[in-house]
C-alpha cells in the first residue's frame, strides 16, 4: 500500500471516531505522518531528558543543529575564562569558537585562533610556559625576567614563580624570586662539568669552586632575603607573605585576587575570608561570591552550593561575568530537547 493512502486512511479515522479517542489516535498519527514522509528525527531533538542544570531562563550559546549539524557526543569542548567555547568535531577534525553568540569555523587544526585555547598544565610552572602564556606581561631581559603592567615594570627577576591577572585586566599579583644563586642553564652546566672530571681530587676542586661562586653571588645579590619569592603587585596594602604558603588565583572571585590556601580562602592581606567544607575540597574549581558569604564548587561536573547545598549537575563551563553591575556565575549545559549548549546564570 503506498504512503500517501496509509496516511489518507488514518486521516479519516480521526473523524469518525469519538472525541475523547481521536487526541490519542492524533498523536499516533502524527509519528505515522513522521515516518511515511521520512521528516522523523530530522530536527536532531533527543528523547533524553534535560539535566538538572536546565533553568527556565537558559541562553542559546549554539544550536547544534541547522548548518552546524555536529553531534554532541562526538564532540570535544574546551572552554575559556572569558566564556568562549571551542567546539570540535572529532568526526571531522573541524573547530568551531562560539563567544558572544557568534560562531567562527569550520577552523582547521594550526588556525591561530584555535591556537588560543592552549590548554596549559597547571603544574608546569616552567618560565617559559608563563611566558607564552603572559607574553603581554612577562618579557625578558638578559638573563632574567621583566613584569610590565598599566605602563609601569616591574624587576627584573631571576624566576617568577606563579602570575595571575583579573578579568579587567587591571590588577595582577606574582610572587617573584629576585635573585637565584644558579640559573638553570648554569646548574646544567656545573652538573656536566663535575660528571665529566677524569679523577675524584678534580670533581672535589669542581665542586668546591662553585660552592664558592655560589656564595659569594649571594652575598653580592643582596643574601638570602634576595633569594626567598615575595608577593609582586599593583594592589595597594597587599601584605601577604609567600612564606606562609598558598597560591595566587586572579578566577575565584569577580575581578579580584585571592589567595587559596588547601581549606582557606585569603585575601592579598592574609585575612582568611572563609573555609571550604572539608566535603568540597575534591572539587576542581571555587567560585567566591561577591560578598564573600558563600561559595560554588565544581565537583566532577556537578555545581554544589555552600550556604544551601544545592547541585546543578551535568553543567560544565562555570564561570564568572558581569551583566548590568551585577556578577552571576554562569555554567552551560546541553540540552537534548533543543540539541544546543544552553546558559544558565545564578546571581552570584
Amino acid at each position: 500500500m503506498k504512503k500517501s493512502i496509509v496516511l489518507l486512511f488514518a486521516i479519516s479515522l480521526i473523524f469518525s471516531l469519538p472525541s475523547d479517542a481521536q487526541g490519542l489516535l492524533k498523536k499516533v498519527t502524527g509519528a505515522m505522518k513522521d515516518e511515511l514522509l521520512g521528516t522523523s528525527g530530522k530536527s536532531g531533538q533527543s528523547q533524553d531528558p534535560e539535566p538538572g542544570s536546565a533553568c527556565s531562563d537558559a541562553e542559546l550559546v549554539v544550536g547544534l543543529g541547522g548548518n552546524l549539524k555536529l553531534n554532541y557526543k562526538e564532540m570535544n569542548i574546551t572552554s575559556m575564562d572569558d566564556g568562549s567555547v571551542l567546539l570540535q568535531d572529532r568526526v571531522s577534525g573541524n573547530y568551531y569558537i562560539v563567544k558572544d553568540g557568534n560562531t567562527q569555523g569550520p577552523l582547521r587544526a594550526g588556525d591561530p585562533r584555535v591556537a588560543g585555547f592552549e590548554s596549559y598544565d597547571p603544574d608546569d610552572r616552567s618560565m617559559e610556559t608563563l611566558m607564552k602564556r603572559y607574553k603581554g606581561y612577562i618579557s625578558k631581559s638578559g638573563d632574567k625576567y621583566l613584569i610590565k603592567f598599566g605602563g609601569k615594570s616591574y624587576g627584573p627577576f631571576a624566576e617568577i614563580g606563579s602570575f595571575v591577572v583579573t578579568r579587567s585586566n587591571d590588577k595582577f599579583a606574582a610572587l617573584a624570586v629576585e635573585n637565584i644563586v644558579v640559573t638553570e642553564d648554569q646548574g646544567k652546566k656545573m652538573d656536566e662539568a663535575i660528571k665529566n672530571a677524569k679523577t675524584d681530587q678534580e670533581k672535589m676542586d669542581l665542586a668546591m669552586k662553585y660552592a664558592q661562586q655560589m656564595q659569594q653571588k649571594m652575598v653580592q645579590g643582596g643574601g638570602p632575603e634576595s633569594m626567598s619569592a615575595r608577593l609582586i603587585t599593583n594592589i595597594p596594602d597587599a601584605t601577604f607573605n609567600p612564606m606562609t604558603g598558598g597560591i595566587l588565583n586572579g578566577k575565584m572571585k569577580y575581578d579580584d585576587i585571592l589567595i587559596s590556601a588547601y581549606d582557606k580562602v585569603l585575601d592579598l592581606q592574609g585575612k582568611t575570608i572563609l573555609t571550604i567544607k572539608p566535603e568540597h575540597l575534591a572539587g576542581s574549581k571555587v567560585f567566591i561570591s561577591s560578598d564573600n558569604s558563600k561559595y560554588a564548587v565544581n565537583q566532577y561536573g556537578t555545581l554544589v552550593f555552600s550556604n544551601n547545598n544545592t547541585q546543578l549537575a551535568d553543567m560544565f563551563n562555570p564561570h564568572l561575568i558581569k551583566n548590568g553591575g551585577a556578577v552571576y556565575l554562569a555554567y552551560m549545559y546541553y540540552s537534548p530537547k533543543k540539541n544546543a549548549i544552553m546558559q544558565c546564570k545564578v546571581a552570584f
